[in-house]
């Protein structure tokens, strides 16, 4: 398939796939967890079906949004929903530092989206 003639997507369908992008990205890493070191076959090989599908993602937005947009918010929010995960379901320690940093790691998101709108307007 010819990747050139895909269509250009906005800005707001950018942000869009990037949740996709995301929700990919925590499900492999959430299957990292439940493979128990690659001795369960399904979660073993959906990790690598979950991250090749959320860098293919990516992988079509950058161009859009920015590279250092497009990794920052990929990664801090996977890193904040796959904390919270680890939290909620697999009953992992809250502690007072975690929670902090995961606060710390959403400001900076957060940031990095005003940032973006600020650019593009």
């Amino acid at each position: 398939m010819n990747m050139g003639s895909l269509p250009a997507l906005t800005v707001g369908q950018a942000w869009g796939v990037l949740a996709v992008a995301i929700g990919f990205e925590v499900a492999g890493t959430t299957c990292m967890r439940l493979s128990e070191g690659f001795s369960r076959w399904l979660p073993s090989l959906l990790i690598f079906v979950f991250y090749a599908a959320s860098f293919a993602l990516n992988t079509l937005i950058i161009g859009r949004l920015g590279l250092s947009v497009v990794y920052a918010v990929w990664s801090g929010v996977g890193t904040v929903v796959t904390a919270l995960i680890g939290i909620l379901y697999f009953k992992e320690p809250a502690t007072a530092l975690k929670m902090a940093s995961i606060t710390l790691v959403v400001v900076g998101v957060f940031g990095l989206h005003a940032a973006s709108r600020s650019a593009a307007a």
